[in-house]
C-alpha cells in the first residue's frame, strides 16, 4: 500500500502551490485506503513507542531547519530520562508556549512513565522520537524521510505507537507516519484536533477532540485533562478493528473542574 497515494498528480498541485505559511490554497494530501494492524499484545504487555512532531531537540544539538521551503525531513532520538529544561523547539506552523511551560501538553512523557508505573502500559521505550512535522512536501518525505524512520522505530521491537502532531501540517506529516508504521505492522493511535486533515491522509486510528494546536496531548498544567486525551487514545489502540476515527470525551469533565475552579 501506498503512503502517498497518487503521488504523480499530487507532486503536479504541489510544484503549483505558492509556499506560504498559512497553507492557502495548500494541496493536503487525500489518501483513499489506510493500512492496518491489529494489536498482537494487551497494553500492560507493550513497548510503546512516542512520537512527536513538535520540532523538540536537546539544547546544544543543531535545531530543525524551520526555513527549509519542503521541510526538515530529519528526526532526533531523545532519551526519556531527558529533563524539559534540556529542551527546544524548533516551532513551525504551531505556537510553541503551551509545550514549553508543559511538556506532557505535546510530549506526554510523565504521563506515560505513570502509566508504565501503573501497568496501564507495559513499558515506555527508552527513547522517543521527535521531528518537524510542518513538512509541505509529502512526497519527499514519504520517499526519503519516513522509510529511515519507521527503520530506527522497528530497532527498538515497539509493539505500538503514540503519534502526536502539533500543528495543522503536522497532522498531514504524522498521518504518513502513522500509514508507514502500520504497514510494517506496529498498531498506530494518533490524537488529533484536526481531524479533517488527519481523515484526509488516512491515519489508520484516530482520537480526536475539539482542542488546540500546540497542546494536542492535553492543555498544559492540567494533569487530569492529559490523562483524559491519552486514557482513551491508548486504549482505543486495542479496541479498533479496522481503521477509523473516534471522539475523544474529554468536555464534560473539563467543564466540570472548570466550574469548580480547579483549573
Amino acid at each position: 500500500m501506498d503512503i502517498l497515494e497518487h503521488a504523480k498528480e499530487w507532486s503536479w498541485h504541489y510544484s503549483k502551490w505558492s509556499n506560504n505559511e498559512d497553507l492557502k490554497d495548500y494541496p493536503f494530501v487525500r489518501n483513499e485506503t489506510a493500512p492496518f494492524t491489529t494489536l498482537k499484545r494487551a497494553l500492560p504487555m507493550l513497548n510503546l513507542a512516542l512520537i512527536s512532531s513538535a520540532g523538540a531537540y536537546i539544547d546544544g544539538t543543531t535545531p530543525f531547519d524551520t526555513a527549509a521551503a519542503d521541510g526538515d525531513m530529519t528526526f532526533r532520538e531523545i532519551p526519556i530520562e531527558v529533563e524539559a529544561s534540556d529542551l527546544k523547539f524548533a516551532a513551525r506552523g504551531y505556537d510553541p508556549a503551551a509545550v514549553e511551560q508543559d511538556m506532557n501538553a505535546q510530549i506526554p512523557v510523565q504521563r506515560l512513565l505513570e502509566y508504565q508505573a501503573n501497568g496501564v502500559i507495559g513499558s515506555l521505550n527508552p527513547i522517543w522520537f521527535s521531528f518537524c512535522g510542518h513538512i509541505p512536501n509529502a512526497k519527499k518525505m514519504a520517499e526519503e524521510m519516513i522509510p529511515e524512520f519507521v527503520v530506527r522505530v522497528m530497532r527498538y521491537d515497539v509493539q505500538a505507537a503514540l503519534v502526536i502532531p502539533a500543528s495543522r501540517l503536522c497532522h498531514q506529516s504524522c498521518a504518513l507516519l502513522a500509514r508507514a508504521l502500520e504497514a510494517a505492522g506496529v498498531p498506530t493511535i494518533m490524537p488529533t484536533v484536526d481531524r479533517a486533515v488527519a481523515e484526509m491522509a488516512r491515519a489508520p486510528r484516530i482520537a480526536y477532540y475539539k482542542g488546540e494546536f500546540g497542546c494536542v496531548a492535553g492543555k498544559p498544567g492540567w494533569k487530569q485533562f492529559q490523562h483524559r486525551v491519552l486514557d482513551e487514545s491508548l486504549r482505543w489502540i486495542e479496541t479498533f478493528d479496522q481503521p477509523g476515527s473516534r471522539k475523544v470525551v474529554v468536555d464534560l469533565e473539563t467543564a466540570t473542574e472548570q466550574a469548580r475552579g480547579e483549573q
